[in-house]
């Protein structure tokens, strides 16, 4: 707390309603995803979750193909799946956001009305869930190389790339996540379906653990569109610089996958800024920002 009030009494803080937004959601988020259980239950649940998602990948592909522990493909579909857990929550994270501040705590009034940048505001609580998901994240690819024999190495990672890449991946994902969350907001029925739906779908129009290529061509231009596709190869090329299988992604080098990137980053977050105005007005014209739905 001492921390972060004085964070929050900083000259560009105090100047800055648009940051001081953010870090409020950023704070509320943490607050709300780490005090529902006492520091041990919560660190538990945080490594068995995607441990457990793990194990049961692992088992699929040792069944499916013999001795494929600590080859470089298996590297690439356990760093996707891995990796896909940061996706995932700050992708599809903010819908929940929504649906707990408009069903649980019944606050979405009282956000509206208040004086703080509601976009910020929305864009830190999905932030506070992507780096919640750190932790798990920090758990999953040591314990591979421990006990799978994932190639990776401290002296080989190329943590230039993975930071640039993490950062235009991080305003490209939160972006399209403030989108997801603008129209979970036109929702009155079953939106909490919302944000498990689309965590599926992205995960396999992702190539997180299995090609691009392998899905249906009628499939394949909707993976390129998702900003997570190219980030997760990035991070993947940054952690084992060894192109592997990912054959439509693989022939693209890394320069040209950063400003791809980089360009999407740019797009998203000007869609999500005018999808958010044009979802907030719409909702409070049809009496819906603040509905209980009873689910």
């Amino acid at each position: 707390m001492a921390m972060m009030s004085r964070i929050f009494a900083s000259p560009a803080v105090r100047r800055s309603p648009a940051l001081r937004s953010l870090l409020s959601g950023l704070w509320l988020g943490w607050q709300i995803e780490t005090n529902w259980a006492n520091p041990i239950v919560f660190i538990t649940y945080f490594i068995a979750r995607p441990v457990a998602s793990l194990t049961i990948l692992v088992v699929m592909y040792s069944v499916i193909a013999q001795d494929i522990l600590g080859t470089p493909f298996f590297a690439y579909v356990y760093l996707g799946g891995a990796l896909y857990l940061l996706a995932g929550q700050i992708v599809v994270g903010v819908s929940w956001v929504v649906i707990e501040d408009r069903e649980h705590y019944r606050v979405a009034k009282q956000i509206y009305t208040a004086p703080v940048n509601s976009y910020a505001y929305l864009l830190g609580r999905g932030i506070a869930r992507f780096a919640v998901s750190v932790l798990s994240v920090s758990i999953t690819i040591p314990l591979g190389v421990l006990v799978f024999r994932l190639p990776v190495t401290w002296s080989a990672i190329d943590f230039p790339l993975l930071i640039v890449s993490t950062l235009l991946g991080l305003i490209a994902m939160a972006a399209l996540g403030v989108i997801i969350g603008s129209y979970t907001y036109q929702i009155t029925r079953q939106a909490f379906s919302v944000g498990d739906t689309l965590n599926g779908v992205f995960y396999l129009l992702t190539g997180a653990v299995f090609p691009i290529e392998l899905l249906p061509e009628v499939l394949r231009p909707l993976g390129y569109l998702l900003p997570s596709t190219y980030w997760l190869e990035l991070a993947r090329r940054a952690l084992i610089p060894q192109p592997v299988a990912f054959q439509a992604i693989s022939s693209l080098n890394t320069e040209t996958l950063l400003a791809i990137l980089a360009g999407m980053a740019v797009v998203f977050a000007v869609l999500s800024v005018v999808v958010f105005i044009w979802s907030m007005r719409l909702a409070k014209e049809r009496g819906v920002l603040d509905v209980e739905t009873n689910y």
